[in-house]
């Protein structure tokens, strides 16, 4: 498997400033929103066998793998 060409590197932050992220960062994760929506998450399920889409009409539709990397059986090329 081909390694993705960005590298993510550790964002260099004093002590202070990384203290301060680390707080926003809890505070963001912990909003009723974010618990919503991870609420939701754990309700789907992910499963190794395979990925979700989101229909046009807002609704989640299972998709097995091999449909979902190989673009339906039209490659991914021209994707």
């Amino acid at each position: 498997m081909k390694s993705s060409p960005f590298t993510l590197t550790k964002q260099k932050l004093s002590k202070k400033a990384a203290a301060a992220k680390k707080a926003r960062d809890i505070a963001a994760a912990k909003t009723p929103a974010r618990k919503a929506k991870k609420a939701e998450n754990q309700r789907i399920g992910q499963r190794s066998d395979s990925d979700l889409h989101h229909t046009k009409n807002g609704r989640l539709k299972r998709v097995s793998i091999k449909n979902n990397r190989g673009n339906f059986g039209k490659g991914t090329r021209n994707e």
